[in-house]
């Protein structure tokens, strides 16, 4: 598809602000809608808390309001035994906690991996992400007995895969059409198609198995309109999830894809992601994209970074240690995109912005997110309002008022993107600074 024909236009609105949210809500209030994680990892892959159970996974997700998310790590032999031990078919391809005391209410789990392919091309070593979701566990196991044989399956949960990205979609499509593979955080410096070291097109990359990528995973670091500067990426589906290593639902949950699917299955989710369009992902939800970690071009040894024209003009070198700076997203979206900012898809999905609400809590406090009181705070929140997506975009910010006026405040500024973030860079989260002040409280919450 020629990405000229897709037909952009300028837009005054392209994030979901708070009255678009409440609006857009209500028009599909009473239609089937989910909530949908569909990257995470397990307590196998490297750098990821041990307590990442399918329990813990499935309990934080209740409070984050999640009602679909992935597996993580399915390729790996003992995560696999352990899922196919504790999990049980609940709807076609969708699977619940058989320990489950209320399956209507259960969290389900969608089977899902994620590879590392590393291999030569182009006269580069290629490090490239990939993430794989299945539609039941005998299509993982034949899965798995190819990928043994290229690659330690038991070494990490996210296996170094060694053959390229187009052989991997061949081994995936041989063995069942239903498997679906996209890039993983495509922007990323680091193991990401549009990387370093990655390519410019996923043409490049897929070679001639590109017509069997239909998504793009957008990453921490970007949000859909940093995407849709390239307008040769207009053809897959954006879609978003945390790529989350902890359970803690600061970071489960923390990007995701609203999904409107007639029915709950797994072949449901492959059309929302294949048939490109606003009419099945509603929006996605996205952090802050300078909250990142490979937002800003920086050096995190000399605690510096650079917004993309004083990277350009420092020709990519540290002026304190006159090392090479990591690069950044902002940058490198820069020099590949053909559109200016503020051009929009015509059958783009929206997106919001959320901070999470342990995060808020921190802020607003000056507290841990993980202390003892705000844990105590924002349970009581959960108990006052169901779950956490609830409370960031659906209740009204006068009820939140009446529990906490803080609080209240700070959602008010978040659902409407009044925020300011320090950038992250080189690995380096971004940090809340601050919200754009109104005169009073009082009058804002009337």
């Amino acid at each position: 598809m020629n990405p000229s024909m897709n037909n952009p236009s300028k837009s005054p609105e392209l994030l979901l602000t708070s009255t678009r949210i409440e609006q857009l809500l209500r028009n599909i209030e009473n239609k089937p809608r989910y909530y949908v994680d569909m990257h995470i990892h397990s307590k196998y892959s490297r750098a990821t808390s041990a307590d990442m159970t399918l329990e813990n996974i499935a309990f934080c997700a209740k409070l984050k309001g999640l009602n679909i998310v992935g597996t993580g790590d399915c390729t790996h032999p003992k995560w696999l035994k352990e899922l196919k031990k504790k999990l049980v078919e609940s709807y076609p391809g969708l699977y619940r906690l058989r320990s489950e005391n209320n399956p209507d209410q259960a969290t389900l789990f969608l089977i899902q991996g994620e590879v590392n392919t590393v291999y030569r091309d182009e006269n580069t070593v290629k490090r490239i992400h990939h993430v794989m979701l299945f539609p039941d566990f005998d299509t993982v196991e034949q899965v798995c007995d190819a990928l043994k044989h290229i690659g330690d399956l038991n070494s990490d949960g996210r296996p170094l895969i060694e053959c390229t990205s187009p052989e991997l979609v061949e081994i995936l499509k041989s063995v069942s059409d239903d498997i679906e593979v996209f890039p993983a955080h495509v922007w990323t410096p680091h193991f990401s198609i549009f990387g370093v070291h990655g390519y410019t097109s996923v043409e490049e990359c897929y070679k001639d198995k590109a017509d069997d990528i239909h998504a793009l995973e957008t990453g921490l670091s970007s949000n859909p309109p940093m995407n849709w500067r390239v307008s040769r990426n207009d053809r897959y589906t954006l879609v978003s999830n945390s790529d989350s290593h902890s359970y803690y639902p600061w970071r489960l949950g923390r990007e995701a894809n609203l999904m409107l699917l007639e029915k709950l299955s797994y072949k449901s989710i492959l059309d929302a992601i294949r048939r490109k369009g606003r009419s099945r992902i509603i929006f996605t939800v996205e952090t802050h994209p300078e909250y990142g970690k490979y937002h800003y071009p920086g050096h995190r040894g000399c605690s510096f970074y650079a917004e993309p024209d004083e990277y350009f003009k420092l020709k990519g070198v540290c002026p304190v240690c006159g090392r090479k700076l990591t690069p950044g997203v902002e940058t490198h979206i820069e020099e590949l995109a053909d559109r200016p900012k503020g051009i929009r898809p015509r059958d783009a999905s929206d997106y919001v912005h959320l901070i999470p609400l342990s995060e808020i809590i921190g802020y607003v406090y000056s507290i841990k997110p993980d202390s003892k009181k705000a844990w105590n705070i924002y349970y009581a929140l959960i108990r006052e309002f169901g779950n956490e997506y609830r409370i960031l975009l659906e209740t009204p910010i006068n009820e939140i008022g009446r529990y906490d006026e803080k609080l209240a405040y700070a959602i008010r500024m978040m659902r409407e993107d009044r925020v300011k973030i320090r950038p992250g860079y080189d690995g380096v989260y971004g940090e809340i600074k601050g919200f754009l002040n109104r005169d009073s409280i009082t009058d804002f919450l009337k």
